[in-house]
């Protein structure tokens, strides 16, 4: 594996993902929140098969328009990471859904895809580094993998919340302790800095799913009450919010 680190200054010019700085990791996390309320919040509401499909086109269209760009862009790049966190919830939902597979088992089955995708990556490209996605064929195995890790967790997510009856406020206290230490563990102790970031990445989709799942459902569920509708339209303004602060802060990209 690459030992690229994960600071700004070792960011290739022409790479069509983001530094990684705190701002990325919060976007990150209120995107997650936002794929998983969104997601329940139509799924409930309509026949399940038509939101995957509007789910699908979009995603697709958000992914075309990322690949077609030189190098990053803010909007194209959170677009597409938007729609792959309400797709991969849509994706992982169905699995447990209408297919009847248990979290439990959709957990190791995503665990298996996600490790076959990042083995299949590294025999073709000799690194995982997000810092080397500066061809078409390198990005097509980034969006293939933050596809699985949202699908992955998505189902751990939904494990310890429900499987485990952990609820969803406890779940994120846990997964927000853990997301901590690959960092502390690549800053003190001399993890690999792709290993810290991807194992950080998976960690994400879990702690803001289920802090927006703690938001958005009734209190007889353990929840805040919110509503799912009304948690999504909130993520959504702060995204767009930080998102549009971004070309200022990415200048010197």
């Amino acid at each position: 594996m690459g030992t690229t680190r994960l600071g700004p200054s070792t960011q290739i010019a022409s790479t069509k993902v983001p530094r990684i700085t705190a701002i990325f990791w919060v976007i990150k996390v209120l995107s997650t929140g936002m794929g998983e309320t969104a997601a329940d919040y139509v799924d409930k509401r309509f026949n399940p098969i038509i939101p995957v499909l509007i789910a699908a086109s979009i995603l697709i269209a958000a992914l075309l328009w990322q690949l077609k760009a030189s190098k990053y862009r803010p909007k194209n790049y959170w677009l597409a990471v938007v729609m792959v966190s309400v797709f991969g919830t849509m994706i992982a939902d169905a699995a447990h859904v209408a297919l009847g597979i248990p979290y439990c088992i959709s957990t190791p089955i995503f665990t298996v895809v996600l490790a076959a995708l990042f083995a299949t990556w590294y025999a073709t490209e000799k690194s995982l580094s997000v810092h080397s996605i500066i061809n078409t064929r390198r990005e097509l195995f980034y969006w293939s993998v933050v596809m699985a890790t949202f699908a992955l967790g998505t189902a751990v997510g939904d494990l310890t919340a429900v499987t485990f009856k952990w609820g969803f406020f406890t779940s994120g206290i846990i997964f927000a302790v853990a997301i901590a230490i690959p960092g502390i563990a690549c800053k003190f102790f001399g993890l690999n800095s792709v290993i810290a970031f991807w194992s950080a990445y998976v960690i994400t989709r879990p702690l803001g799913a289920s802090f927006a799942d703690w938001m958005g459902v009734s209190p007889q569920r353990g929840g805040l009450g919110w509503g799912t509708g009304s948690v999504t339209i909130g993520l959504t303004i702060i995204i767009v919010i930080l998102v549009l602060s971004l070309p200022r802060l990415d200048s010197n990209q």
